[in-house]
């Protein structure tokens, strides 16, 4: 059997994808998608009259860190546009169609984290616009070369950032009320694109369970596309340390979350590299599953 056959899309879904997208403008319409209310206006000073000093800011280093992260990898977009825009080609419309909606939701997401740190002193304009002009003249390129693939990249992307943004909005909530709020927003933003790419995902793998081979690798071997920006790693640690989000939260939040929902352990392929695929999910799941629980418990020993 040819596996790469459950690597690209199944035509005869169309009518259900075209269904799945229907809903997601449906919800979308209902949807403030230029965030202005969200601002803090009241706080913004004029820079030349008053220029930015670090005494200024207002949020924890992490808590900054945390939000920096997250603008940079949201101004990545006309990247993740081009990658997803490519690998689509040749296949259903209904892709496409959704790919020109999700990009013209999150447009403005890394402004407006941009603006909130200008407008609250808590970031310093030439230094985000260095770190951002590095960030995209970098580029991105995606690690996998299928529109299956990239899906289920996308949906554990964006089922991730919606965790990012609820757990820095919790843990920065009593720092700035503001910025939880548009943290939470966001997180609402996420629900909905992941919404779409985790049913896709879903319909493939009602239609055939061996459409869980491809889900193997890309679980198994995710990376968030952040991963290029300066300091990536340290970033991480630091935001998992002291900002709310790490390996306990990605593993209850999201894979946890998605093999529940794409039901893996209930499926039934019928291909020995499915069944091996579906295994290894399983296992995976597990071995995250008991790093969280040694975090947990090594978090609840330095508060006792």
């Amino acid at each position: 059997m040819d596996f790469a056959v459950f690597t690209r899309v199944d035509a005869t879904l169309e009518p259900k994808l075209r269904q799945l997208l229907v809903r997601h403008r449906e919800a979308a319409r209902g949807v403030d998608w230029s965030y202005a209310s969200l601002l803090p206006w009241e706080q913004g000073r004029d820079l030349q009259r008053v220029p930015w000093t670090p005494q200024q800011r207002r949020l924890s280093e992490p808590m900054y860190v945390a939000v920096e992260t997250a603008l940079l990898t949201e101004a990545n977009l006309p990247w993740f546009t081009t990658a997803l825009d490519g690998m689509f080609r040749g296949s259903l419309t209904v892709l496409h169609d959704f790919l020109r909606a999700w990009t013209a939701e999150e447009d403005q997401h890394s402004d407006l984290l941009q603006t909130y740190l200008l407008l609250t002193r808590n970031g310093e304009a030439e230094h985000l616009h260095r770190l951002r002009h590095e960030v995209m003249e970098q580029g991105f390129e995606g690690e996998y070369q299928t529109p299956i693939e990239m899906m289920v990249c996308t949906t554990i992307q964006e089922l991730a950032t919606r965790a990012f943004y609820q757990s820095v909005a919790g843990a920065g909530a009593e720092q700035d009320p503001a910025l939880a709020r548009i943290l939470l927003r966001l997180a609402r933003d996420e629900t909905l694109h992941y919404t779409f790419y985790r049913d896709v995902i879903a319909a493939h793998l009602q239609a055939d369970p061996n459409y869980v081979w491809p889900i193997a690798r890309v679980l198994r071997d995710f990376n968030m596309p952040g991963r290029g920006m300066p300091d990536f790693r340290s970033r991480m640690r630091m935001i998992a340390n002291h900002a709310g989000y790490g390996p306990c939260e990605y593993y209850h939040q999201v894979v946890e979350t998605l093999v529940r929902h794409w039901r893996i352990a209930q499926l039934q392929p019928t291909l020995a590299g499915a069944i091996e695929a579906r295994y290894q999910i399983l296992a995976h799941r597990d071995r995250l599953g008991r790093l969280a629980q040694r975090i947990a418990a090594g978090r609840s020993t330095a508060l006792a």
